[in-house]
């Protein structure tokens, strides 16, 4: 009878033991699954050129991702003066790396800037497009706009890339990254062409509503 009871004691202390021990794997499993990656493939607007990296959108979304509770780590992949033709050079070991749930993709103006092929650059945006999807990544991509002295035709025709590439890859689109920024010469760096700390606030503000939709 004491032998009978003390293999049953023996039993039920090792299915104990089994079901803490499941029990903890599923929650580091669960844990894990749970914090989704958004990559950012971006230029100089994203790499926070001019000011600290800290003030930066990028560095932003991080917090207010967390302030909101949603589990996400954002990775920055953006290098200033980059091009769609670099990004999409970078994009395919980035995806490979590091599985992105969402790709923010805000690049083109320094194709713009340099007078590249707007053709080249449209390819360029699509094959990105296909590849982050493939890869299994929801994409939202950022336009923005060139100074007025590159001529009203030109700057029509480049604005015109992101929403053609928008429409045929049926992508979220924020045709106007640095709205309320970019028109206000107090907000830009000397350069003209870049946000001071205080502005970048309202470049997250500006993609918030659309990449809501995503998380």
């Amino acid at each position: 009878m004491k032998r009978c009871l003390s293999n049953v004691l023996f039993a039920s202390l090792v299915l104990c033991g089994l079901f803490i021990c499941s029990g903890s794997a599923a929650a580091a499993t669960n844990t894990t699954a749970t914090t989704k990656t958004i990559l950012v493939l971006g230029d100089s607007l994203s790499a926070a050129r001019g000011i600290d990296r800290a003030d930066g959108w990028v560095n932003l979304l991080r917090q207010r991702l967390h302030a909101k509770g949603y589990r996400y780590r954002v990775i920055n992949a953006s290098i200033s003066g980059d091009t769609t033709s670099g990004g999409l050079a970078r994009l395919p070991r980035a995806l490979k790396q590091d599985h992105p749930a969402i790709l923010i993709v805000e690049l083109g103006g320094n194709d713009g800037l340099r007078g590249i092929s707007l053709r080249v650059m449209r390819a360029n945006l699509r094959k990105i497009i296909e590849l982050g999807r493939a890869a299994g990544a929801r994409i939202l991509l950022l336009g923005v706009r060139l100074p007025p002295n590159y001529g009203p035709a030109y700057v029509e025709a480049f604005e015109r890339v992101y929403r053609q590439v928008a429409q045929d890859t049926h992508t979220p689109l924020v045709a106007h990254f640095l709205a309320g920024v970019a028109s206000h010469r107090n907000l830009m760096q000397p350069d003209g062409i870049h946000p001071i700390a205080a502005a970048e606030p309202r470049l997250l503000d500006n993609i918030w509503p659309a990449l809501k939709q995503l998380l």
